[in-house]
């Protein structure tokens, strides 16, 4: 069951690091840990202490994305898990500090979507970016359907949304994707020097910096945002849908009939 556990939170030396704690599922999103990591990215604005933000994965993953475990899990998921991950998304790029995703595994689904609406991102070579949706008959969302081909254009977005192929770290980093790849045995100091830099860098300059940034390279963004509600909200009443998330659970390939 969730816990306050599953998000931990650390301020130290100008640095808040928000940890996905659910590793046993690989970081899977339930409703408390993304309305709590949400609400921390809110509030990063306002604090003193802090000056730049970084989310990470306990364990192996960085995260699977939400969590579709149980049984009738398509019964389960509703708006308001789209609105859980478009609040997310806009937390991230309207935080006036610089966001840092320290992606230390696999970041499928909306985990994919949340690393990749941070300012930087930064992947051990043993990490992957997964868009899994279309292996549930769902589509992106989470901003991905801006963000990805916003950054690497879209031939590869559709290749990465439509066939949900893993993209390694290496390949995501020459693709434009993400902005550092480090051999695993260095990540962790590559993401705290990174993230020291960030916190001792001009406050003012680097908020001035991501509005102007994203003004430029994500304008459509809120309008992705409401696009990616209203599709996945309309395939989320659909068999195939119900199909994939039954298939998930049994590990095995779904039979998609489009209905």
């Amino acid at each position: 069951m969730p816990t306050l556990a599953d998000l931990l939170v650390d301020a130290a030396d100008g640095v808040l690091t928000l940890t996905m704690n659910r590793p046993e599922v690989f970081n899977a999103m339930s409703d408390e840990m993304s309305d709590r990591l949400a609400s921390e990215l809110e509030s990063a604005p306002s604090r003193a202490d802090v000056s730049a933000v970084v989310i990470t994965g306990a364990g192996a993953a960085f995260s699977a994305g939400a969590d579709i475990s149980g049984e009738d899990a398509h019964e389960r998921f509703d708006v308001r898990a789209l609105d859980r991950a478009n609040r997310l998304v806009r937390a991230v790029v309207g935080c006036d500090k610089p966001v840092l995703a320290a992606v230390n595994g696999v970041a499928a689904g909306v985990g994919c979507s949340l690393a990749l609406a941070a300012d930087l991102a930064v992947a051990s070579s043993s990490a992957s970016f997964l868009l899994a949706f279309s292996r549930i008959g769902l589509m992106p969302d989470g901003g991905a359907s801006a963000t990805v081909a916003a950054s690497v254009g879209r031939a590869r977005a559709m290749r990465m949304a439509l066939l949900a192929e893993p993209l390694p770290a290496a390949d995501a980093c020459a693709a434009g994707l993400i902005s550092h790849v480090v051999d695993d045995a260095e990540f962790p100091a590559l993401v705290a020097k990174l993230a020291a830099r960030l916190a001792a860098g001009p406050p003012l300059g680097f908020a001035a910096t991501k509005r102007a940034v994203n003004a430029a390279s994500l304008p459509g963004l809120d309008d992705a945002l409401e696009r990616e509600r209203t599709g996945q909200t309309i395939l989320l009443r659909t068999g195939d849908v119900a199909e994939g998330m039954r298939a998930f659970g049994e590990q095995r390939r779904p039979v998609f009939r489009g209905e």
